[in-house]
């Protein structure tokens, strides 16, 4: 195993122990330290891995979240899919992934308002949604590139704070506001495409050349 591997691993196993002390603790230097000890890591270690304490750990989340994204998908599933299922399969995996941990979350919200940790938030939630269509097969590089992450940062952002203030059993609630919201999009996606279709239309008629 790589040194680099073995880090990630490591940084790995300390978010996942400090998840559970993050609830009553915060994201801070004392849920990073209590996770550490519950593997029997040292706090030097920790802090090594951790230089900026729950600052780091915070930061590590969407990394954590992402790399089990990507392990749990069945790309061959997905590829049968059609796109609006894809988008609404993944957007679930992804939550699906957080809901054990949903307190944690919802102290991560206020975290990522402080102002170092809001210089971080926003490219890591873009990485996480341009992840989102890449499995998903988008290969766009245009304009649509950024009108679909966009789109779906919207879908995401309205989701996750249903998400996390859903009590139904098996989060039915949110995933039936997923689909609608999907929905919405892909109607505004399909209005997008008839008016990009009309000035195309337009800028082939010329009537000077008639």
């Amino acid at each position: 195993m790589s040194k680099a591997v073995d880090r990630q691993s490591q940084r790995d196993r300390i978010l996942e122990a400090a998840l559970l002390h993050i609830p009553f603790d915060g994201w801070n230097r004392r849920s990073l330290l209590a996770g550490a000890g519950d593997l029997g890591i040292d706090a030097s270690t920790a802090k090594r891995l951790f230089p900026r304490g729950g600052d780091d750990l915070l930061a590590h989340l969407d990394v954590w979240t992402d790399r089990r994204l990507v392990e749990a998908v069945d790309q061959d599933v997905i590829d049968r899919m059609r796109m609006r299922e894809r988008i609404a399969k993944l957007v679930r995996m992804r939550l699906e992934i957080l809901t054990p941990h949903r307190e944690a979350v919802r102290r991560a919200i206020a975290a990522r308002l402080l102002p170092g940790n809001a210089m971080v938030a926003g490219p890591s939630l873009w990485r996480s949604i341009d992840l989102i269509w890449a499995i998903a097969g988008d290969r766009a590089r245009d304009s649509s590139y950024y009108t679909k992450r966009g789109l779906l940062l919207g879908v995401w952002t309205a989701s996750f704070f249903y998400w996390l203030e859903d009590h139904s059993p098996g989060l039915e609630e949110t995933w039936a506001f997923l689909d609608r919201r999907i929905d919405n999009v892909m109607q505004i996606g399909k209005v997008r495409g008839q008016i990009e279709g009309m000035f195309r239309d337009l800028q082939r008629f010329n009537p000077l050349k008639a």
